[in-house]
């Protein structure tokens, strides 16, 4: 037990610090600690969405485009990494001859083994752009115009340009090529919303 007196303490005291603080500069401090906690933590409202596009036929070029100019309209900052058959989304000639699969979609009205004949491709691909023209549906195209016009940020795998043999000029202007995985998982690590399709 200490038998030092208010008057000893304060005479051993370090300079300045004899007093306390006042509640009056406690409260202050604690109001300017939150304020920098609030700033340093402070969302800027943008959330964000990585969108991972790997199929290139024209039932899945659908999901991304739809998806990536709807969370735009809603927002949302987003980006679609284009990679491996999902490039051909992104490639001007190749994105206006996309086909349908008629083997192995259970929800095609064509049987599996009526649908590996050669030319069944041909045929459910019409079916499918007929139902696409007969809704009035955006074409790929139009999709992708609106959604870089929204500031969705459309990226082309690299490894795949080179493995595809494309050229970047291949690619639907405001695309942006040169895109490597690691900055796609950056993307993702970062974002609020993350699909695989």
């Amino acid at each position: 037990m200490s038998t030092d007196t208010p008057d000893d303490a304060a005479a051993t005291a370090p300079d300045g610090a004899d007093e306390a603080p006042s509640r009056a500069e406690l409260a202050a401090r604690v109001d300017e600690l939150e304020a920098q906690l609030s700033e340093s933590t402070a969302d800027d409202g943008a959330k964000k969405m990585s969108i991972i596009a790997t199929k290139g036929t024209l039932d899945m070029a659908y999901p991304p485009l739809i998806l990536a100019s709807t969370a735009a309209a809603f927002g949302y900052e987003v980006t679609v990494f284009h990679t491996f058959w999902g490039l051909d989304i992104l490639h001007e000639e190749r994105s206006s001859d996309l086909k349908l699969s008629s083997v192995g979609n259970p929800n095609m009205p064509v049987p599996n083994v009526v649908g590996a004949l050669p030319g069944m491709d041909r045929v459910t691909t019409s079916m499918m752009q007929k139902r696409i023209d007969d809704n009035d549906t955006a074409t790929i195209e139009e999709l992708i115009e609106t959604s870089l016009d929204m500031g969705v940020e459309f990226q082309a795998c690299q490894m795949t340009i080179e493995l595809m043999g494309y050229d970047e000029d291949d690619f639907y202007d405001g695309v942006r090529t040169g895109v490597g995985a690691a900055t796609a998982i950056q993307d993702m690590a970062e974002a609020d919303i993350q699909l695989l399709i």
